[in-house]
């Protein structure tokens, strides 16, 4: 087997560049050209309907680990309206579609309750993703949480998060959430201007905004967390500035910061393409906005809990998505939903059709059940690490010494200003943060290589902000005070939005699968990875180019 060096000289000066970015004096916005996936992780292996069916029932009446942290996730596949930047709308909310879909999102949990590999262990955390989820009635989320109380085994310190947006903080359903156990609120802000907000489909203005973050927070009964992104059209750095002084001055526990993804084939794109909307930030214009936002809350001195996530009190512990970072089993429900249980990564059927039918006859709705990559446990430990900043060769050289040879790559990137080294391990450099994602994605592929002798390369489309042609300008201006090293203006000509999945609230969904809801994301909620992208050389979306040991391709 060549050593890494030897393999990334046979690669093409594309493919080396997309593995290990350039050497440059500005690796902020120069050592790569766009982010290439939108989770970072390894494909499995899809199972035929009856074999999923069959594997399901052994898994589930398998013992639990004990001691083993675990999470459930619940999709709500609805939304009162499809925001532009969005790849996560199914269906437009329905009152008697509503009601039959949670009829159907009971049976489902009660199905599963019954199972040893449920109902012997506990739970410690619950997302409840869309959709937007806070679009349920207060009747129906009611029944939906007592269901949870119900059939689910939960842990006496368990967070249960309802996501969802500011339009449905109403007493009515606030009642219903605090009475029946929700205690950690994740709403999709994305801006508070008013004008950015609502032509990207957001409907209150800042003012409605403040006040029913006001309203939740008296409650008392929650952890708050909202999200922002950075990129949007005409989102300028004054006004991004000006997003970050209203979080700070907003009664909120945390705070998710995310890049916007615009993927080639959005309405986001299109809407740009087309004229009707003002181009986006590019990926180098949004690499500033970063580092804007990173020096705003190093100067407040907020807690990280991951790469995009911030704590500002003790209230917030971002338990779920730090769970599904690492890889720790996710038991799905709904119409959408995706997880992670006894070896085994899953998507529900996003059809509503296809969900209802098999929910009625008895089975578990799968559009698809996969089989991990037997090198899923590295794959989340580096996962892991990189979503915290930092890279520990220690717990993979103790899985495989041969992982040791990741130095390598590691130094590379540390003559190239991505990563520093404090004499025990690597730490990311603000370049190195930007494009984490990255960084990872290529650390799994080289460990994959190293173990296996086949070498592979995932590439999404996710960066059409990039795309030569397109209207000129995002709105520029770097405020006053910025970081140090900042080009001054936004370099025009490229416009950038959020993706047809984009990665958001939901930050953590387990490797292999793609995270976030569909309310506002950079990451997409219950998507398994390599499914929505396309591989380098143009390959169709899917197919993942896979090396051999001698450098034969094959596809799979």
């Amino acid at each position: 087997m060549m050593k890494p060096e030897e393999l990334f000289a046979k690669m093409s000066p594309e493919e080396r560049l997309m593995q290990l970015g350039r050497a440059t004096d500005n690796p902020l916005m120069e050592a790569f050209d766009a982010k290439r996936v939108v989770h970072a992780g390894l494909n499995g292996r899809p199972l035929s309907p009856e074999e999923a069916q069959q594997t399901w029932q052994k898994v589930m009446a398998t013992e639990p680990v004990k001691g083993q942290l675990q999470s459930a996730y619940i999709h709500i596949p609805f939304c009162q309206t499809k925001c532009l930047y969005c790849g996560f709308f199914q269906n437009a909310a329905n009152q008697s579609a509503e009601d039959r879909y949670i009829d159907l999102l009971i049976q489902d949990l009660e199905s599963d309750a019954t199972q040893r590999r449920l109902k012997d262990g506990l739970i410690q955390t619950v997302f409840i993703g869309g959709g937007t989820p806070t679009s349920l009635s207060a009747t129906n989320a009611a029944r939906l949480l007592q269901a949870i109380k119900k059939c689910l085994p939960l842990a006496n310190d368990y967070e249960l998060t309802l996501e969802g947006r500011i339009n449905d903080v109403v007493p009515e359903k606030m009642e219903a959430w605090f009475a029946n156990g929700v205690n950690r609120m994740s709403l999709g802000v994305q801006s508070f201007h008013t004008k950015i907000r609502r032509q990207l489909g957001r409907l209150d203005d800042q003012e409605t905004i403040l006040e029913r973050l006001r309203q939740l927070k008296e409650y008392n009964q929650c952890a708050l967390v909202v999200d922002l992104i950075y990129g949007l059209p005409d989102q300028t750095p004054e006004k991004w500035q000006e997003d970050l002084e209203l979080l700070e001055a907003a009664p909120i526990d945390g705070m998710d910061l995310y890049q916007l993804n615009v993927f080639e084939n959005s309405d986001l794109n299109t809407a740009i393409k087309n004229g009707k909307v003002s181009p986006a930030a590019t990926t180098r214009e949004q690499a500033a906005m970063f580092a804007q936002a990173r020096a705003f809350v190093d100067s407040y001195n907020y807690r990280r809990l991951s790469a995009a996530h911030w704590s500002r009190s003790s209230r917030e512990r971002s338990l779920y998505n730090t769970m599904a970072k690492r890889g720790y089993p996710m038991f799905p429900f709904g119409c959408g939903a995706s997880g992670n249980v006894g070896g085994y990564m899953t998507m529900l059927h996003r059809s509503l059709g296809a969900y209802e039918h098999m929910v009625e006859a008895g089975q578990k709705p799968f559009m698809v059940l996969m089989k991990q990559s037997p090198l899923q446990e590295v794959a989340n430990i580096i996962v892991d690490q990189l979503e915290h900043c930092y890279f520990d060769l220690k717990p993979l050289v103790a899985y495989d010494e041969r992982l040791a040879e990741l130095t390598w790559l590691y130094d590379l990137w540390r003559e190239r200003g991505l990563v520093e080294h404090n004499g025990i391990m690597y730490k990311l450099t603000l370049a190195g943060e930007f494009w984490h994602v990255n960084l990872t994605q290529t650390t799994i592929e080289l460990a994959q290589y190293l173990l296996t002798g086949e070498s592979s390369m995932s590439h999404e489309r996710i960066a059409a902000q990039n795309a030569p042609g397109k209207p000129a300008g995002h709105p520029g201006g770097v405020p006053k005070g910025h970081p140090g090293g900042m080009p001054k203006g936004h370099p025009g000509g490229i416009p950038k939005g959020h993706p047809t999945g984009v990665s958001q609230g939901n930050p953590g969904h387990p490797t292999g699968i793609a995270k976030k809801s569909a309310h506002a994301m950079t990451e997409p909620e219950g998507m398994i990875k390599g499914h929505m992208g396309s591989m380098i050389k143009e390959q169709p979306p899917g197919i993942h180019v896979v090396r051999g040991a001698k450098g034969n391709e094959v596809s799979g």
